[in-house]
């Protein structure tokens, strides 16, 4: 069955193979012994594809329900163990999982020698259940939810520019006073060409006028450093640069609230000790990226 539901999600009995650390021809026999064991065809194979027949649509999706139920059980029997072991995968943010999460899986991995981890980053909330991720790190107020949540940090976001662009510029006092400068947009964290400030409780929308454009936060900011204007991003991607002297935060008094650092996993699955042992480790990280160098805190 895991074989079966690799090569449905690879479409491919060799990218299979690799995902599960077998060889192709022991792949395509567990498969081939899956439809007999049925009596029914999962997949149609051409020399160059293979794809899922009506019954093998429906085959997986009670497959994957199958494999996520026996991984909670044995997952449910390895929590009794104390000492961290077996395989976690985590999910984060791809910036701040190159540049907290990472190091902690690998602090965590130095202490736990029978314990392995894999990293996912991507800048979207992946299905912890369907994706068959242990915990993840999320930023942001999350919606209602089965998600077990734990804390363990905060952020904000603060409009960046570097002191040689704010001295050859015309000021920035105020969230209007955007509409003077081509910004640089960074759209995985906003996509539309419009920034939200808050001033006495109220929602401001500042539409802009960029002058660079990217789905890359990590080439926004180096933009603004060299002076190629102001930028938004988040504390934690510019705390290095704002204590250097490199950025400066303006508009600090139009910042919205700061939001939640928060590791979630699954409530319906007793939480293992590796998946405990991560969460107790983040939460004793300095992950409050709040109150920046150089910078006044944003308002309660």
């Amino acid at each position: 069955m895991h074989a079966f539901v690799a090569v449905a999600e690879q479409r491919s009995f060799r990218g299979a193979a690799r995902r599960l650390g077998q060889s192709p021809p022991t792949v395509t026999r567990l498969v081939a012994a899956l439809e007999e064991h049925l009596g029914i065809r999962l997949l149609a194979r051409t020399t160059r594809s293979v794809a899922l027949t009506d019954a093998g649509r429906r085959y997986l999706e009670r497959a994957r329900r199958v494999l996520t139920d026996l991984a909670d059980a044995e997952n449910d029997a390895r929590a009794e163990r104390t000492e961290p072991s077996g395989r976690l995968v985590v999910a984060a943010p791809n910036a701040f999982g190159r540049r907290e999460v990472a190091p902690l899986l690998s602090e965590l991995l130095t202490r736990y020698p029978a314990l392995t981890g894999e990293l996912t980053l991507a800048d979207r909330n992946v299905n912890l259940i369907e994706e068959g991720v242990d915990v993840a790190v999320r930023i942001g107020v999350l919606e209602d939810s089965t998600l077990r949540v734990r804390a363990v940090g905060a952020t904000r976001r603060v409009v960046v520019a570097s002191p040689g662009y704010l001295d050859s510029h015309a000021p920035l006092r105020r969230p209007a006073d955007l509409a003077a400068h081509a910004v640089i947009l960074a759209t995985g964290l906003t996509p539309l060409p419009e920034w939200r400030f808050e001033s006495r409780g109220h929602e401001l929308r500042v539409a802009l006028r960029p002058g660079f454009v990217t789905n890359s936060v990590d080439a926004a900011i180096a933009h603004a450093e060299r002076d190629g204007g102001p930028a938004l991003a988040l504390a934690y991607q510019v705390v290095d640069q704002v204590r250097a002297g490199a950025l400066r935060v303006v508009l600090e008094a139009f910042e919205p609230p700061p939001v939640p650092i928060q590791v979630v996993h699954p409530s319906a699955r007793l939480p293992s000790a590796a998946v405990r042992a991560f969460i107790e480790l983040a939460a004793a990280r300095p992950w409050t990226f709040v109150d920046l160098p150089g910078a006044a805190p944003p308002r309660a």
